[in-house]
């Protein structure tokens, strides 16, 4: 039995957060060729380093999920106790 305030049907974002970054991917490939062939450098620059940003939280992402539920809480697993002063660090 859990008693803490998390839902039991939670699940991790991770899976929608690797499509939008996709997504962002595709845009930032779109962008960077786009202001490369009409000459505009620096908005060619600030899609190069959206393009970078994505990448890496792509590589992130992917990392997270090939880690798997490992390390990750299931229903098994109650939450923490709470502590001496019963509800929270503040009492409430």
């Amino acid at each position: 039995m859990r008693t803490g305030n998390e839902p039991t049907t939670a699940r991790s974002p991770l899976r929608m957060r690797l499509w939008l970054s996709l997504w962002g991917l595709a845009w930032a490939v779109f962008g960077l060729t786009a202001f490369t062939v009409t000459g505009r450098p620096g908005w060619a620059a600030a899609c190069g380093v959206l393009l970078v940003l994505v990448l890496v939280d792509l590589a992130v992402i992917v990392h997270h999920l090939r880690r798997g539920p490992r390390g990750r809480p299931d229903r098994t697993i109650p939450p923490y106790a709470p502590g001496p002063g019963g509800r929270g660090r503040y009492g409430h």
